[in-house]
């Protein structure tokens, strides 16, 4: 399953709350301006007006409504309880003894504060352009893309997907990159320079290994007949003329990225 290239950490933190959150966090995505307070303040009774903070704090947080909205750490739900002058939070047991009531609310928050959904268009079809051309230039790691891809629904107020969703997605678009890697690299040489780079892995009749895996060993020793085999691989070698292509189609990222594999 493409989930693998996640971490543990990020397996168990995608679209839910961790540790508890860190003051700058607290007044950061938690904090209810006038606006809001007369939002929430709509509703009646004080579990509802608790219940529907926590869900418009959580998806501002998150970036998703979460399956059991009061699944959330003691200090969110006192920080938001305090700012609405509730005593008791544990009136929030009484939130979810109408599954309605918060569907409803989740809802009304994603339609007056514009979340959409992840396969919502021309958003999804920008996400996977992005995502494209992030795979493409930098070459970075499934689980970097992961974590970026991430931060930047949340804060384009897009809602997570499941997580399996957004692996795949990841994992797909990083095959499209490799493919299309494959097919510049392919149409760089000429007819021929490609098949002298064919005959590099033929097994001659008077040898056991191919001439590319004598080419990977360079000379030991250090003597004339080392000097003359280091001189013969190296004519071996240019007359391939490599050092002639032009790389400019490819990325610097996946140039390193080629380097650090052929000195694997």
């Amino acid at each position: 399953m493409p989930v693998e290239f996640l971490s543990l950490v990020q397996q168990q933190s995608y679209g839910r709350y961790g540790d508890e959150p860190t003051l700058p966090q607290l007044e950061r995505y938690f904090y209810l301006d006038d606006r809001e307070r007369q939002l929430v303040n709509r509703r009646r009774g004080a579990h509802n007006r608790l219940g529907f903070a926590l869900q418009l704090c959580t998806v501002r947080f998150l970036g998703t409504f979460l399956a059991n909205p009061i699944d959330v750490p003691t200090g969110v739900a006192s920080y938001l309880a305090k700012q609405l002058k509730i005593s008791d939070i544990s009136c929030l047991s009484d939130y979810i003894e109408r599954s309605t009531t918060h569907r409803e609310h989740a809802g009304e928050i994603q339609q007056l504060y514009g979340y959409r959904d992840f396969s919502e268009q021309p958003e999804h079809w920008r996400l996977v352009r992005w995502l494209y051309r992030r795979a493409w230039l930098s070459a970075e790691r499934p689980s970097v893309l992961f974590d970026l891809t991430t931060a930047r629904l949340v804060e384009r107020k897009i809602l997570l997907p499941g997580v399996t969703t957004l692996t795949r997605l990841i994992a797909h678009v990083r095959e499209r990159a490799s493919l299309r890697l494959e097919r510049v690299l392919f149409q760089l040489p000429n007819s021929q320079q490609r098949e002298s780079l064919l005959q590099l892995l033929v097994v001659s009749e008077n040898s056991r290994v191919t001439l590319f895996d004598q080419l990977r060993k360079s000379p030991t020793r250090v003597s004339a007949p080392g000097l003359v085999s280091a001189l013969n691989r190296l004519v071996i070698i240019r007359a391939l003329e490599i050092d002639q292509l032009s790389l400019s189609r490819i990325p610097t990222a996946r140039l390193q990225l080629l380097a650090r594999t052929a000195a694997r």
